[in-house]
Formats: C-alpha cells, structure tokens, sequence
C-alpha cells in the first residue's frame, strides 16, 4: 500500500484551505497513493465563536462532496482529516473516509478533547464547542486494517491498543498538534504508539500560524512498526508519501511477537 500525507496551513477561509488540499490530492494521486490522508480541520480553522456557523452536516456538506469527487476522479481512498460536524444540537470534530466509489466508508468522532493550557499559558478549550465521540472505529482498504484517531488521541494508548486488538495494522493521526507541544512530544508519541501496538502511523499534521493565534508543529510523518520515520514533512505546506511494507509489519510481528503476550487475563 502507497499512503500519502497532506501537511496544510488551513485558515479560516474555507474556499483558499479546500482549494489548497484539492491540489495536494492531485499530487499525492498522481504519484501513485492508494490512500490520501488530510490533517485536522482541513477545511476551516478559525476563532471559536465562529466554529458552530463554519460546521457542516456529513450529508449535506459542501467540503465533503469536493473531497468525496477527488476520491472517485483519482480512484482511490480519502480519509478527510477532521471538519466540524453539525449534528442537531452537538458539533464533533469528525473524520469521515472515501471509497474510489465516493462512498463512505468510515466515520469518526474524535474522543478526547483538548482541554488544557500548554507551556506559554495558552489555553484551549475544545469541549466548550465541540462533544465527545464513543466509538473505535476501524475500516479496510483490500486486505489491510486500518484505525482512526484524531491529534489528542494520540496521548491515550488505550485507544490504540483497542485499534491493535481489532486488527489495525495501520493507524492514521490528523492532528492540529500545537508547537508548544509538538516540539517535544509529537514525534516521541507517534514512534510508541507504532511500537508498542507494531502497526504503521500516519500522521498529517498542520503546520504554522493560523487564526486566531494558534500555532501547529507541522513535521507530519509516516511511522513503521519498528519505529522508524519512513518519512517527514519539512516546515511548510506539502506532502508525504511512503510504500507500506505489510510483508515487513507480519515479519517484525511473527519474531517479536509482544501483542500475544498481553496479559489479558489481568488487563481487560
């Protein structure tokens, strides 16, 4: 499997972000990926007293059905990063994955929300706008199994263990990941969350400053089930690509077989 990463500098004008991932779509397809990941609010980032009119509902969303065309006119699968979902009362922070037939295949509502104060005193507050998912959510593309998980996610290995024990051998990570953080954290994590559940992560990130004074860490990568960096983003608004090596992840699961060694008679 081919995978490709999107790094974007979403901002709060929806036409310049969805033109901007359009064009890096075509890049990624023209190179040969079977898979096009994009980040975290691909489509909008903006103040907060905007997100609720800025969210869109799945089944009549203006961003998903350009993303949903891109899937079919390149044949391939698109996880949409995150957007905004409008669902009745509540807004999630929702990532929805394409078919080549542009149907939907997976959906998923981010589980943790970022509320915290990084280094620096900025505060953020994502449950104030946006309501919990409750779902572990995997999807298929041929043979492969693929998990979901969404920036925050990524400091909760429960999550990604539940994904193991379901049979991801691939796990994607949109992100926003702030620069305060991602600076000591963000590679650190993704490199564990490889290693210790054996599986590949890929992981698209945001990348610069963006309104109304967020900054994101960039240096989206591709992660292999030994914890090598198969590939990295530099610090602008690109892509990344790498060819998956399943034969690699069943090599390096079969020698070092430490999922099977899960003490699940203890850990539930």
């Amino acid at each position: 499997m081919r995978i490709g990463a999107v790094q974007l500098n979403s901002q709060a004008n929806k036409e310049q972000n969805l033109v901007q991932a359009e064009k890096l779509i075509d890049l990624l397809a023209h190179q040969g990926a079977d898979l096009i990941v994009l980040p975290e609010h691909f489509n909008y980032v903006g103040p907060d007293e905007d997100k609720r009119a800025m969210s869109e509902e799945l089944t009549d969303s203006p961003s998903l059905d350009r993303i949903r065309r891109k899937a079919v006119e390149h044949s391939v699968h698109i996880h949409s990063g995150t957007l905004l979902e409008r669902a009745g009362d509540r807004i999630h922070n929702t990532g929805v994955v394409f078919n080549p037939q542009g149907e939907i295949v997976a959906r998923y509502r981010k589980i943790h929300l970022f509320d915290v104060e990084v280094p620096g005193g900025k505060k953020y507050l994502e449950s104030a706008i946006v309501s919990p998912g409750e779902e572990v959510v995997t999807f298929t593309v041929g043979p492969v199994t693929i998990g979901l998980t969404t920036c925050y996610d990524l400091r909760f290995p429960e999550l990604y263990r539940a994904l193991a024990e379901r049979g991801a051998q691939v796990i994607l990570v949109p992100a926003a990941f702030t620069m305060q953080t991602g600076r000591d954290h963000w590679e650190l994590l993704l490199r564990a969350r490889a290693v210790e559940n054996q599986c590949f992560v890929v992981a698209p990130n945001q990348y610069g400053s963006c309104p109304p004074k967020y900054l994101s860490y960039g240096r989206t990568m591709i992660i292999d089930p030994w914890g090598v960096v198969l590939a990295q983003a530099s610090d602008e608004i690109c892509t990344i690509s790498a060819d998956l090596d399943m034969k690699r992840l069943a090599h390096i699961r079969e020698s070092f077989p430490a999922l099977e060694h899960i003490r699940r008679d203890i850990f539930d």
